[in-house]
């Protein structure tokens, strides 16, 4: 199990396990990595700390530790493939969100005030609903799913919001791609880039999906985003 702290959710109902890991010296803020529908496994682990060598307090929680604590699963097992998409569909989206509220709450307890949210797949669905319905300061959606449903919540943003959207993404249609685009274009909280021709998961730290210079385009823009709202 990757996990290594537990973090005690809003209401006492238990502790979320989460993936810390921490910079040298003195954070220069802290970015909760929200992961796919596989679970904090080795590429989760592997963006966490690479946001800690870039000098912030990296956490990445266990968002299925209600369901089943430790899933660690791989895109490119077709079973284990089927078995997170079944974590997903029972995932409880808004009791999720209190529970990234208690990461939150405890990242900044650890002494770092301004907080971001890196978020992947389902987590990319999940920055969105942070930013709406939380004080997170800014957060990046990588190819979120059902973004289109929830345009409603964007006049609640406040903080930062960033969204990596692939023109060629399998699970969002070109008419919801559309949506998305016309419902936000204009807020001044929201950004979106469009990677023409790239799929579902591009970004992922490795795998069959991977596109290294469209995951290297996204992920220079992130840290500069983030720098910008977290480090000004």
């Amino acid at each position: 199990m990757a996990t290594n702290t537990l973090i005690p959710t809003l209401d006492h109902s238990g502790e979320i396990p989460a993936y810390v890991a921490r910079p040298a010296g003195t954070p220069r803020g802290a970015i909760i990595v929200v992961q796919e529908i596989f679970g904090v496994n080795s590429g989760i682990v592997k963006k966490a700390e690479d946001w800690a060598a870039e000098g912030y307090l990296a956490i990445a929680p266990d968002i299925f530790w209600r369901q089943e604590a430790g899933v660690e699963l791989d895109h490119d097992i077709p079973a284990e493939f089927q078995k997170a998409i079944q974590l997903m569909l029972a995932h409880d989206f808004d009791r999720g969100v209190e529970d990234l509220k208690a990461v939150l709450a405890w990242a900044r307890d650890e002494g770092t005030p301004r907080v971001g949210l890196v978020g992947f797949c389902m987590g990319g669905k999940i920055a969105y609903q942070m930013a709406a319905r939380s004080t997170i300061d800014a957060a990046v959606g990588y190819y979120g799913v059902g973004l289109d449903q929830m345009l409603d919540e964007a006049a609640n943003i406040t903080g930062k919001l960033l969204l990596h959207i692939p023109t060629a993404d399998e699970f969002v249609t070109a008419a919801a791609q559309a949506a998305v685009h016309q419902g936000l274009e204009g807020n001044p909280h929201i950004t979106l880039y469009d990677y023409e021709g790239l799929g579902h998961g591009f970004a992922e730290t490795h795998g069959s999906r991977r596109h290294e210079a469209g995951a290297q385009l996204a992920d220079e823009r992130s840290r500069a985003f983030l720098a910008e709202v977290l480090t000004a």
